[in-house]
């Protein structure tokens, strides 16, 4: 999975009426309305599968590198987690990322076999430029999914490896990611594919400026979920 305007040469600064500062549009906010919002559903989620398994806060932080304060905002939806925090958490939690989108749907008419377009639970990892739409069914129960990845211009999973239980692959189907795997670092671009045990430590970002990358990526955990 964070300026004022500068006027043009030679003008001169006008006053500003009441008037005119009613005309003015309004600021953007610096997120969208949804992005708080999925924090919090993640959030909800990681403290509902916690509360599953019977784990305490300070029982998860004792098997991360996080604190009791972090992890609690997280599941407040009050701090938004990067890649490798959620990968940390579902690991303790004995699951696989997938397990973080939701539970099957109670209306599931396809018997947990095809998942329509409309259908894909996507998680957002915003404050990355990261975003990963799952392609196979919701539910914490399995244990290979696949997943459609989408990198921003300067995406990335951030400074730190990470690992995690399981294996995984993936094809990149448009623009180029760099993915270090242990000291070794590749530039993959469209076309290009690999495969590599998800408890090597690793990483990878889209260097590209003004393109996003997608990558079909495929996760198997081997922890029963």
């Amino acid at each position: 999975m964070s300026g004022g305007k500068r006027m043009r040469k030679g003008a001169a600064a006008k006053p500003v009426t009441a008037r005119r500062a009613a005309k003015r549009p309004a600021k953007k906010l610096d997120r969208e309305p949804a992005e708080p919002a999925m924090d919090l559903t993640v959030g909800r989620r990681i403290r509902d599968l916690r509360r599953t398994k019977e784990m305490s806060l300070e029982t998860v932080a004792a098997h991360t590198d996080l604190s009791i304060g972090f992890i609690s905002q997280i599941e407040r939806g009050l701090s938004s987690p990067s890649l490798r925090v959620l990968a940390t958490l579902a690991d303790v939690l004995g699951v696989g990322i997938a397990a973080l989108f939701g539970a099957t749907p109670k209306d599931d008419s396809a018997g947990g076999v095809v998942t329509r377009e409309v259908q894909r639970a996507e998680l957002k990892l915003w404050r990355t430029g990261i975003s990963k739409q799952l392609l196979s069914p919701a539910g914490s129960e399995s244990r290979l999914n696949l997943f459609l990845v989408h990198l921003e211009p300067g995406g990335n999973t951030g400074d730190e490896f990470y690992t995690h239980d399981g294996e995984e692959a993936g094809l990149v189907l448009e623009g180029e990611m760099i993915l270090t795997v242990d000291t070794e670092t590749w530039t993959l671009k469209q076309g290009d594919s690999f495969r590599f045990a998800s408890r090597r430590p690793h990483r990878f970002s889209n260097p590209a400026r003004d393109a996003k990358a997608v990558v079909l990526w495929v996760n198997c955990v081997t922890a029963a979920g």
